[in-house]
């Protein structure tokens, strides 16, 4: 029942509607900030650890006529960084369509 506009049990509308998209903005950030830090540790193993700590041992293996801890140090972390770029692109637009955030 409504008395002078205003509702006398309940939230109105409006409220729990903002607090369900609330809610699913909340889910976004979160799904979102999963999928950084996930790549974000691939990104330090490929060219950090890989790359400084296990070069010796990657030395040992040849890859194109050089030693692997040479190419992955040069050339191999730069292609995993294109890689997560592209992961990452596919991974916000399919999250994007799934909580109706998309251009």
């Amino acid at each position: 029942m409504e008395t002078n506009g205003h509702m006398q049990h309940g939230t109105p509308a409006g409220d729990t509607a903002k607090a369900d998209n609330d809610a699913k903005m909340r889910r976004y950030w979160q799904r979102n900030l999963r999928y950084m830090v996930v790549l974000l540790g691939i990104w330090f193993v490929a060219g950090y650890v890989l790359s400084i700590f296990f070069v010796n041992q990657l030395n040992a293996i040849h890859f194109g006529g050089f030693p692997l801890g040479f190419w992955f140090a040069q050339q191999g972390a730069m292609y995993v960084f294109v890689g997560l770029i592209l992961a990452y692109f596919l991974l916000m637009d399919r999250l994007d369509k799934e909580f109706d955030v998309h251009e």
